[in-house]
């Protein structure tokens, strides 16, 4: 439950920084430049960080696949039909 809620936090991070560097593209008089490629490197950073804590999760067993096409989690469902037999 922890890992999960650092994911939500991290992607709500992103989003911040996302609409934090629209603004200072859209509105900024000041050096928005300088501002605006910081807001960059956050959002970069954090989605590295976002990824690494998702492939930690994967990886660790903590989050998984409930996706009815996963193999790992419905082996019954897999199973190819056999085909029908032509009776004369």
């Amino acid at each position: 439950m922890l890992l999960k809620s650092i994911i939500v936090v991290l992607f709500i991070a992103i989003l911040i920084s996302l609409f934090t560097g629209l603004r200072f593209l859209v509105k900024d008089l000041g050096d928005s430049k300088r501002r605006l490629l910081h807001s960059l490197g956050t959002r970069v950073t954090l989605a590295a960080l976002l990824i690494i804590t998702i492939m930690y999760g994967a990886l660790t067993g903590q989050i998984g696949s409930k996706a009815p096409w996963d193999k790992q989690l419905h082996p019954d469902a897999a199973q190819t039909t056999p085909a029908a037999t032509n009776k004369p």
